[in-house]
Order: structure tokens, then sequence, then C-alpha cells
């Protein structure tokens, strides 16, 4: 079962709070007058490469400023 909290503990703990899900990968479910309104989840690796460890496999192409004039930009 999933640990519930209220927004008030939230507000005052926030830092640890999220200390802990990050820790120990268990999410947090924050309730409002007793009703959930919100999740704090761990973390997912959603990218590849930005962190250097897939730099060799990523190649950008053209200019990464300017808008894409042609539609196959």
């Amino acid at each position: 079962m999933m640990r519930e909290i209220p927004i008030s503990e939230l507000r005052a703990k926030c830092l640890a709070l999220l200390n802990q899900v990050q820790k120990t990968k268990q999410p947090i479910r924050v309730t409002r007058f007793g009703k959930p309104i919100a999740e704090v989840v761990p973390a997912t690796r959603f990218y590849v490469g930005w962190d250097g460890s897939d730099e060799d496999k990523i190649k950008i192409l053209g200019d990464m400023v300017r808008p894409a004039s042609e539609e196959n930009d």
C-alpha cells in the first residue's frame, strides 16, 4: 500500500520526503481533506546520452538554434 500524507506535511517536509522517495523508490500519495490530489514518484531515466554515457551513439545534424524552415527539417 502506498504511503499517504496530507499536503500540509508535504509543505513542511518537502525536501526530506523527496529524498525518501529517491532512496526507497516508493511513491507517496498526497491528500487534501483525505482525498488524493497527487503522487510523488521516483524519477525515471527517460533520456539517453545527456549524461555522456552514450555520447558516441548520438549525432546532432544541422543547426540546433534556428527554427526548421523545411517540412522535413
